[in-house]
């Protein structure tokens, strides 16, 4: 699917008229706030899908979370995920061939699920039903339940597909940030609706 132009300035031209940047109010020292939570397994696309994704929205002076770019030694993991899960408006989950050995992958997701956060699922080099959750760290049952129910919920989304080694990244890179975007307006669309009623 490929869009012109004229149709990308326009996605890029309402997200600056309706995304709300972060106030002085709404910072602090402590807590940076993000708009998008990109869910993924470091050792499959922190080079790839994930770090070119969260550079590209950065330079859109969006504010996204990836925990390689915005953890620090010192801080407490959890914590820190489960403060921009509730902090971000919309997350991405990047799922790719070892993603589901990872327990801080799924984790993430369900928190994000939990949340009712708006999901855009990547299915990067994987097909959704190759996504399976198998207990690798001897995890209690309602937690692989947990993890079970973020994954199928996931799968059944719509989402994006990306063939890594035969796509075209250019393209995939702005289709992915146009759904982000389109997305993001959304919720804010209708937080600014829930304001007024």
């Amino acid at each position: 699917m490929q869009r012109s132009i004229s149709s990308t300035n326009n996605v890029y031209r309402n997200l600056l008229h309706h995304h709300k940047p972060p106030t002085s109010t709404t910072v602090t020292r402590h807590q940076t706030p993000c708009d998008i939570f990109i869910n993924h397994r470091g050792i499959d696309t922190k080079k790839n899908v994930a770090g070119l994704l969260y550079d590209h929205l950065m330079r859109l002076n969006l504010r996204p979370f990836l925990d390689s770019k915005n953890m620090k030694p010192g801080d407490k993991l959890f914590d820190k995920i489960d403060t921009a899960v509730r902090g971000c408006k919309v997350g991405v989950a990047v799922f790719s061939p070892r993603y589901c050995q990872s327990y801080f992958c799924l984790h993430e997701l369900a928190r994000i699920m939990e949340a009712k956060k708006k999901v855009i699922p990547v299915f990067c080099d994987v097909k959704p039903s190759e996504l399976i959750v198998k207990n690798r760290w001897r995890c209690p049952k309602h937690e692989l339940d947990r993890f079970q129910s973020a994954l199928d919920e996931a799968k059944y989304t719509v989402g994006l597909t990306f063939n890594s080694s035969k796509g075209d990244w250019p393209e995939f890179l702005m289709t992915a940030t146009e759904a982000i975007i389109e997305n993001l307006i959304e919720v804010e669309e209708e937080e600014d609706q829930k304001l007024i009623d």
